[in-house]
């Protein structure tokens, strides 16, 4: 097994490939370990591609896996998971604002105090500040608190992981600046290390309001995964008691005034909210019980357990004589 993979997916990148090839090789050799450097191209529509293949040919330790289109940088990152060939993983961009003279000091970290992850924090970003660095700001604080895992820069794609801490995980959506929250349900060591951040040479930036959008809808999606992926009716069963529970004492409260008081509550908008409320409780409940059952159909068909085993330590037994 290598020491070292280097993941990095491209699309529409080819003014950076040579000058972040070059990078790379000058980095990694200087490192001294062995390494692969493997590069998805998403879709690229440029002339990314017949570079990467004549890189290829130069480089045995240049790996390209080229996408039938664009499917969007979570799944390059987990086609690079999956074809990675080494003990380590490490992610980065390829439009050069990533700088590779920060691998090894990473790698370090991780290392030296035993981490599985380790996450660049672009602390002086080269980026403007109302259509980046606000909303990067903001979105980091929002990711911690609901996550619990606190984090200074999730946007920075440069980190470096542990092979068996990701090559399991399934990523979805925007999920890939989410992967150390996911990865914090098996109970990793996460640390964050400063790294240099450089201004974009070339091209511009594939980041837009519609792509916030989406990764504040996968939020909702890790947040429930990370708190209620193996008991989701205690989250769908709460919301529905809260709603039938007062529902019911409503419609109590309106059926003693008609049998004991004699007054009509037929007309009677709150008649129509508590049932309202007492139908739409029975209905997240039932949800909740469905779900319970999904949730174990899905962990006992693939045999995923609900626990993650850091390692085991034991004395072996002795054969018999």
């Amino acid at each position: 097994m290598l020491d070292l993979t280097v993941v990095i997916p491209i699309r529409n990148e080819a003014a950076s490939l040579e000058e972040l090839h070059r990078e790379l090789t000058t980095t990694l050799r200087a490192w001294g370990r062995s390494y692969e450097i493997l590069i998805i191209d998403d879709g690229s529509t440029d002339e990314s591609f017949p570079i990467l293949a004549r890189l290829q040919t130069t480089d045995p330790q240049v790996r390209v896996i080229r996408f039938r289109r664009n499917f969007g940088q979570t799944a390059a990152f987990s086609a690079g998971f999956a074809h990675a060939r080494g003990a380590l993983i490490v992610t980065s961009d390829g439009d050069l604002q990533n700088d590779p003279k920060d691998i090894p000091a990473m790698v370090r970290k991780l290392e030296d105090e035993q981490l599985d992850i380790v996450c660049g924090w672009r602390k002086d970003r080269k980026d403007d500040f109302m259509s980046r660095l606000l909303p990067s700001m903001l979105a980091n604080r929002l990711i911690s608190w609901s996550t619990g895992v606190r984090l200074h820069d999730y946007g920075c794609s440069l980190k470096v992981f542990r092979a068996e801490v990701v090559k399991p995980l399934r990523l979805y959506g925007e999920m890939h600046r989410f992967i150390p929250a996911i990865a914090s349900e098996q109970g990793v060591a996460i640390a964050e290390s400063v790294v240099n951040h450089r201004a974009r040479k070339h091209g511009t930036s594939k980041y837009g309001i519609s792509r916030t959008i989406r990764v504040v809808l996968d939020l909702i999606t890790v947040k429930f995964l990370l708190n209620y992926s193996t008991r989701p009716l205690q989250i769908f069963g709460l919301v529905g008691l809260a709603m039938t529970l007062p529902g019911v004492a409503i419609t109590v409260y309106l059926a003693a005034l008609k049998l004991f008081a004699g007054q009509a509550i037929g007309n009677r908008p709150l008649l129509l909210f508590g049932i309202l409320l007492v139908s739409t409780g029975v209905q997240l409940i039932t949800l909740g019980l469905l779900a319970e059952i999904q949730a174990r159909t899905y962990h006992e068909s693939q045999s995923k357990p609900t626990y993650s085993i850091r390692e085991i330590r034991e004395t072996a037994v002795p054969p018999a004589s």
